[in-house]
């Protein structure tokens, strides 16, 4: 259910990190996992970079909290991209609340810098009404997409983490710019080249 095998063995093949490595997390649902499917398309993005991606396509943030120690702290990161919550809105582990994302966040979180480990909170990304798979916004409500992400944003500034913006950038207007988004939900090519920038400046804004 916690998703633990899909990288378990992977986990345990990492060697520790080199003195002075800047290495990243990038734990999420499919935003994170199809952005990362190949180690070219990952190297493309963030060239020479050790960032990892440990992305699950489905996942929600109970799951995503289940393999947060296997995942994230036994890799000893510096910091952790947390990308989640758009599945838990679309029930697709059961109905939830935002309280309940909203707690499971904060449990990341606190693993996070209970380990010394800084963190980003990535939001949700729009979604397209008009794109060829449908209303995307039935499954997927507007309203909760902004209020959780202005949850997002708030306590990344209570807790001195850094809030990284994706939904400005990918929309248009209120929906999923059509020119970035394969399916009204995720991000194409285009998309990731749009968030990779916007992701290194929070890591970087992290770092320092």
């Amino acid at each position: 259910w916690g998703g633990l095998t899909r990288y378990g063995s992977a986990d345990t093949e990492v060697p520790a990190p080199k003195p002075g490595e800047d290495r990243v997390i990038f734990l999420g649902d499919d935003i994170t996992d199809y952005w990362g499917q190949g180690g070219e398309a990952w190297e493309k993005y963030f060239p020479g970079k050790p960032y990892f991606n440990r992305g699950i396509a489905r996942q929600t943030t109970p799951q995503m909290l289940v393999r947060f120690r296997q995942d994230v702290i036994s890799l000893k990161p510096k910091v952790v991209v947390i990308q989640g919550g758009m599945n838990d809105i679309a029930a697709f582990t059961g109905p939830g609340t935002q309280g309940m994302i909203v707690e499971n966040i904060e449990s990341m979180v606190d693993l996070a810098r209970f380990n010394g480990i800084k963190v980003v909170l990535a939001s949700l990304l729009p979604v397209c009404d008009d794109c060829d798979t449908g209303k995307q916004s039935a499954l997927r409500p507007r309203g909760k997409i902004f209020g959780l992400n202005d949850w997002l944003e708030e306590y990344a500034e209570k807790t001195g983490s850094v809030y990284l913006n994706y939904y400005r950038a990918l929309a248009d207007g209120r929906s999923f710019n059509k020119d970035l988004t394969r399916d009204g939900v995720l991000p194409n090519e285009a998309g990731y080249a749009v968030m990779a920038p916007l992701a290194e400046a929070a890591i970087q804004k992290a770092l320092h």
